[in-house]
C-alpha cells in the first residue's frame, strides 16, 4: 500500500522553529514530486512548495525564506524545516505526492487530504 503520514506539529511562540515530518509508505521518494500544502482557519489551502531531490520545483510566496526541505532516505522521509515563524503560520500543514494523487483542484486539495486522515497542526503564539 501507498502512504503517507505526517508529524512534527505542535506549539511555538512566535520567531521560533519546526521540524515536520512526511513519512512515505510503499514507494521511493526520489521517484517522485512531493509537495507541502497547509490550510488556516478561514483562508484558502495554499501550495508550499513541490520538491523533488534536492530542486524546488515551485515555491509558494508565504514562507518564501523561512523554509528549508531535508531529506532521509533510510527512513524514506522527508523534513519540512520550518523559521521565524509567525502567527499567521498557525494552520493545518499536509504532505502530498504525485505517487497518490487527491484529483482535488488546488483550492480544495487541503481539504482532500484531511479527509484521508492527513496533516498536522502548527499554532504559533504571539
Amino acid at each position: 500500500y501507498v502512504e503517507l503520514k505526517e508529524s512534527g506539529g505542535g506549539s511555538v511562540q512566535a520567531g521560533g522553529s519546526l521540524r515536520l515530518s512526511c513519512a512515505g509508505f510503499g514507494f521511493t521518494f526520489d521517484d517522485f514530486d512531493m509537495e507541502w500544502w497547509r490550510q488556516a482557519p478561514g483562508r484558502e489551502c495554499e501550495r508550499i512548495v513541490r520538491y523533488r531531490r534536492g530542486e524546488y520545483i515551485k515555491t509558494g510566496d508565504s514562507l518564501k525564506g523561512r523554509f528549508t526541505i531535508s531529506q532521509d532516505n533510510d527512513k524514506n522521509t522527508m523534513y519540512l524545516h520550518l523559521n521565524n515563524l509567525t502567527p499567521d503560520d498557525t494552520a493545518k500543514y499536509y504532505c502530498a505526492s504525485d505517487v497518490l494523487p487527491t484529483g482535488a483542484d488546488p483550492a480544495s486539495q487541503c481539504d482532500a487530504l484531511d479527509g484521508w486522515g492527513q496533516g498536522t497542526q502548527v499554532t504559533v503564539a504571539s
